[in-house]
């Protein structure tokens, strides 16, 4: 019992003797979560020269004719935007989605976990001098260039190192709350509303999956394509838009995402995510809508 006493009253003295020392050498021994307002971005960016994404859209990309292409961008501009879309459930991948009061862009970003400071709503300026902008298959992104093995050339992701340095918080503590816009599916030919939809986080409503069975999941391993993801047709009034036409209409999803595994509804649903479109070559085989779900609740069935 001696022996047991001693050794508890060690402990008590060293427990003491631990808190003393963190007090004496300046520790915080409060446990409280840490303060990381500051941990993330530039915050010595000064707000000047904003541009709406519109005028950015206008100024690089529209004037491009490949389907691939990209270029540096060398005026002291910046973009004021809010966070649509991101990696929370693993479909977007080492990228987020972002827009302003005119337009949508897709920002490239080497890193994982982009969700953890980057979350839906939250309002962010962009540093652009030195970034480059263009083209993924008719999509717009802002990134770094890259060049394939097949000489084309697109803005791909840049490292986290070069993020950090071109954005910040335009208020750390504040989220905005954001709303999808509709998507008018009487509208997929027309020209000019895909191009000034490409982006946007919106909604389909009332559409069904072509391949829904009650079985088919949104993405197995077994169908997946060189990208490890699947894309599932969107049936419109019941009916499948045709290949070739000005635009298809599909779900993109990664073997990868949370959802990945789920099977697809049989009723009518409404579907919310990143629109973006795909064509290396559209005057031959015209677009194709990808919607990117950011979680698996953005399928929910319509009413």
């Amino acid at each position: 019992m001696k022996k047991m006493k001693y050794i508890l009253i060690a402990c008590v003295c060293a427990l003491m003797t631990g808190c003393m020392a963190g007090e004496d050498y300046g520790f915080d021994t409060d446990w409280s979560a840490p303060n990381t307002d500051n941990a993330y971005g530039n915050p010595e960016i000064q707000e000047t020269n904003v541009i709406t994404v519109k005028e950015l859209l206008s100024r690089y990309v529209d004037p491009m004719t490949a389907a691939n292409d990209t270029i540096m961008i060398r005026e002291d501009v910046q973009i004021k935007v809010i966070v649509t879309g991101n990696d929370i459930e693993g479909n977007i991948y080492n990228e987020v989605a972002v827009k302003d009061e005119t337009g949508a862009i897709l920002i490239c970003i080497s890193q994982g976990g982009l969700y953890g400071y980057l979350p839906v709503g939250k309002e962010i300026l962009v540093d652009l001098k030195g970034l480059h902008i263009g083209l993924y298959g008719n999509q717009p992104q802002i990134g770094v260039s890259y060049t394939n093995a097949s000489g084309k050339t697109f803005p791909s992701r840049m490292s986290r190192n070069i993020w950090q340095k071109h954005f910040k918080y335009v208020d750390a503590n504040f989220t905005h709350e954001v709303v999808p816009e509709e998507f008018d599916v009487t509208r997929m030919q027309d020209a000019e509303y895909v191009k000034a939809c490409r982006g946007k986080l919106m909604t389909v409503k009332g559409v069904t999956m072509d391949e829904a069975d009650g079985i088919k999941v949104w993405a197995s391993e077994a169908e997946k394509d060189a990208g490890n993801g699947v894309s599932r047709n969107i049936a419109v009034n019941g009916k499948v838009p045709m290949s070739g036409s000005y635009a298809s209409f599909v779900v993109r999803s990664s073997t990868y995402a949370d959802f990945a595994a789920l099977v697809m509804p049989t009723e009518k649903i409404n579907l919310t995510g990143i629109f973006t479109v795909y064509a290396n070559n559209p005057e031959r085989y015209g677009y194709t809508w990808q919607i990117l779900l950011r979680e698996g609740a953005d399928v929910e069935i319509a009413e």
